[in-house]
């Protein structure tokens, strides 16, 4: 611990009062655990999810601590005369005074009351170390003006060293009786049953989804995957602009102030850039083809059309960051910075693959991503959607259907994910195997199946932890990049169906 090392393994100038200033310790919140353990090993279960030995900032205590919760994992007595065989040669116990030193520990422990506070205390210390010397490799390197290290890319190793630095403090919350469990359910049903036995989570905007999700839930990582051209840029950019839109704030039925309908979105477009997204949500919402709205190919009332939709989406709490190749790390700081800046009710992520991790292999670099994405959802309390793309296994097979193994480097995405969905077009397929002019027969059965399959989509829920799994029928409007409520054939008279 007391060892300065920069990120690439040099030793940078560390002022005087630096080095002759101690880092933060106690010595005597370590002796007072240390001794608590010795007396009653019972102790150990009670502070093992908080600290491990690394944490201690005396080697000695920290080398005692190792060897005590080795006995105790095995079910072994830990005490000063069964530990004192493990450190006869222990140089730095002789100089505290050898064996005698470990019944002085024993004999010294006041009481195993406080000892989870000893054990925050020793953990909040080995932290503010663990700080301090990130803060002297950040300096010790910045310092150094060197061609082969950019300020850029020190930021980037700088914020990916604090991120791993937060993840170990994240502890477990441990055991909640089952009294505060259930309440909290029958608080999900209650917001649900208001809602007159709708959703209890945000709704997406478009109604059969809404029904075989529930709703957006907080904490939850959806994965939307599919294969090029298949839309789920589309549906994804559709379902932000849909919450969006319908954002409403005022007071909770916690007496909280926050969302009561919609929601505040991030959109993290790590392919298109925040001029093209908002193209695309233009596009949606003034009914005007993206095409045309790319080359300023528009009628006067197109136009017109245009101009009132940018104008109406300006109040829209939609957030869009298009920085590419973004690390996990820095995609959830900035997500924290959204949430206490502006609010956050919905993030969606285009797309997971073009995230950065930390690890030099790629499977371990997309488990570190989904495991990252998951995180970020429970951490801030929000449902997250992460787009994924699809391996090209799915061209190979007459059923173009994608299914969970189709995922790329699926064990992680499909193990963090809590619902997993696919959007399918088969008219997409279908038009490719378009039959030439001359066969009548096949062009005449081309052509009906084309009409049936005209402007529909599905959206295949491949995995889903707290309902059913299936698929849903929805509208997709190519010209506007749009999907939407698909009428059935019994509500063709009614609104309700169409978009």
């Amino acid at each position: 611990m007391n060892e300065i090392t920069s990120f690439d393994g040099s030793q940078p100038p560390v002022p005087a009062e630096a080095q002759d200033a101690a880092l933060p310790h106690s010595v005597e919140a370590e002796q007072q655990l240390l001794g608590a353990i010795l007396t009653n090993n019972d102790v150990y279960d009670r502070i093992a999810s908080i600290i491990n030995s690394s944490h201690f900032y005396d080697p000695v205590h920290a080398r005692i601590y190792e060897i005590c919760a080795a006995r105790i994992a095995k079910n072994a007595l830990a005490s000063p005369v069964t530990i004192k065989a493990f450190m006869e040669d222990d140089e730095g116990l002789k100089e505290l005074g050898g064996p005698a030193y470990l019944v002085q520990l024993a004999g010294a422990s006041i009481s195993a009351f406080a000892v989870r506070d000893y054990a925050q205390m020793i953990y909040d210390l080995a932290i503010r170390r663990e700080l301090i010397q990130l803060g002297q490799d950040i300096s010790g390197k910045a310092r150094r003006v060197e061609v082969s290290s950019e300020p850029r890319e020190q930021i980037v190793e700088a914020e990916q060293a604090l991120y791993k630095l937060s993840e170990q403090g994240q502890t477990e919350s441990g055991f909640v009786s089952f009294l505060k469990a259930v309440t909290e359910a029958v608080n999900t049903a209650n917001a649900a049953y208001q809602r007159d036995g709708g959703l209890a989570g945000i709704s997406t905007g478009l109604i059969d989804l809404d029904k075989k999700l529930g709703g957006l839930h907080p904490s939850d990582l959806l994965i939307l995957a599919g294969r090029p051209s298949m839309g789920k840029t589309s549906l994804a950019t559709n379902v932000a602009f849909n919450v969006a839109k319908a954002y409403k704030r005022g007071t909770r039925p916690d007496g909280s102030e926050g969302a009561i309908e919609g929601g505040v979105v991030g959109f993290y477009s790590l392919e298109m850039s925040a001029e093209q997204l908002a193209a695309r949500i233009l596009s949606e919402a003034s009914e005007v083809p993206s095409e045309q709205i790319r080359k300023g190919d528009m009628t006067e009332a197109e136009f017109r059309r245009f101009v009132e939709a940018a104008k109406t989406l300006e109040s829209c709490p939609l957030y869009i960051d298009d920085t590419p190749a973004l690390p996990i790390s820095q995609l959830a700081a900035r997500a924290r910075r959204l949430k206490r800046t502006h609010g956050l009710d919905l993030l969606v992520i285009d797309y997971l693959q073009l995230c950065r991790g930390t690890a030099d292999n790629r499977v371990q670099e997309i488990a570190e991503i989904s495991m990252g994405m998951k995180a970020i959802a429970k951490e801030l309390n929000i449902p997250v959607i992460a787009l994924s793309q699809l391996s090209r296994t799915v061209e190979s097979r007459d059923d173009k259907r994608p299914q969970l193994s189709d995922l790329r480097e699926s064990g992680s995405i499909e193990q963090d994910a809590d619902v997993v969905m696919f959007v399918f077009r088969e008219e997409y397929y279908v038009e490719r195997e378009k039959p030439s002019d001359d066969r009548l027969d096949e062009m005449a059965a081309w052509q009906e199946r084309m009409e049936r399959l005209h402007g529909k989509a599905e959206v295949i829920i491949g995995k889903q932890r707290h309902g059913p799994i299936g698929s849903v029928d929805l509208a997709f409007e190519g010209r506007f990049t749009r999907f939407g409520n698909l009428a059935k054939p019994w509500q063709q008279g009614d609104d309700e169906g169409g978009y």
